[in-house]
């Protein structure tokens, strides 16, 4: 697991301006990704999610967002997520293990 303190840093550069992070907080133009490990993905109530996205099926967990946040147009064709991906393993690692903080 990545380092959760780096993490935080880089969801705040990477990911904030379109994600909100706070239990049963509003959604921006992505979903709130409070609780997200561990969720089935397109479930987030109050998001209106892609046919893809809901379709898809998988549980995010550390392998799951690893691949999407490696290049999310390729892992789920047909999502609304305009972002090129990370392509820095350790950097992905170290927002999963951030994320997997928010519960």
């Amino acid at each position: 697991m990545g380092d959760s303190a780096n993490g935080k840093n880089l969801f705040v550069k990477m990911c904030a301006m379109c994600h909100t992070i706070t239990k049963d907080g509003s959604h921006k133009v992505g979903p709130n990704l409070y609780g997200i490990v561990g969720k089935t993905c397109g479930t987030t109530p109050g998001f209106k999610y892609t046919d893809s996205m809901k379709s898809k099926g998988i549980t995010w967990d550390e392998h799951t967002l690893d691949e999407y946040l490696e290049y999310p147009m390729k892992y789920i064709p047909g999502t609304r997520m305009v972002f090129n991906g990370i392509k820095k393993p350790e950097a992905r690692k170290d927002i999963i293990a951030y994320l997997s903080t928010l519960k």
